[in-house]
């Protein structure tokens, strides 16, 4: 009996194909494959690809990466220019931009004092040099110089502390001020900010003391 050219021997002829290379028909369309006993993984692995042939084509195909583009900010562009200034001497920098310069001010008082204060909006009305005492020394030096300009009523002072530039262990007095400005002293002290240039710079700071 023949269907659609397919004789009966044909559809056996095909089970039997099917069987040697372990396939097994289960249902419509349903096919398990059956694993030969004695073969490993990798020999199963290996008949089945043993067809399989590389398409030279597809060794290296090329991909095209799209060209960086550099975005050059506003802002970018801006600091640029004023490094050049500074370099070439057209323009000073500016001592706030750096990182030896210090500032505060108390919560109670408006926020522009400190600028102000740097840009010398106020008038200096006593100083003392810290240069050459020891921490000791110097903390007790600034403790009484506070409380004689509080008691003469200064409000602006300003305290030279150095750089630290030539010593070996840095701006050891500078930053043992910025400490007792914030502990011990805090309670007399109004804002502080690093001096202008002409007033010693980042080796000096202004200092607005409270008024009993």
């Amino acid at each position: 009996m023949k269907r659609s050219g397919c004789s009966l021997t044909s559809l056996k002829d095909l089970k039997s194909v099917l069987e040697s290379r372990h396939f097994v028909p289960k249902g419509r369309g349903d096919e398990t494959r059956r694993e030969p006993a004695g073969k490993t993984d990798e020999d199963i692995f290996s008949e089945a690809m043993a067809d399989v042939r590389e398409i030279p084509e597809f060794r290296e195909i090329p991909c095209k990466v799209p060209p960086r583009r550099k975005y050059r900010s506003a802002r970018a562009h801006e600091s640029n220019e004023a490094l050049e200034r500074i370099v070439t001497g057209r323009e000073r920098i500016r001592l706030s931009d750096t990182g030896e310069y210090i500032e505060w001010s108390s919560p109670l008082i408006r926020r522009d004092v400190t600028k102000r204060l740097h840009e010398g909006g106020f008038a200096v009305q006593d100083s003392i040099d810290l240069h050459g005492m020891t921490l000791v020394e110097a903390e007790e030096a600034l403790k009484c110089f506070f409380a004689e300009a509080i008691r003469r009523r200064s409000f602006c002072v300003k305290v030279i502390h150095g750089r630290g530039l030539r010593s070996p262990n840095g701006p050891v007095i500078k930053e043992a001020m910025k400490v007792w400005l914030q502990r011990s002293f805090r309670k007399r002290i109004v804002a502080y900010a690093t001096a202008k240039d002409r007033d010693g710079g980042l080796g000096a700071t202004y200092v607005l003391l409270k008024q009993r």
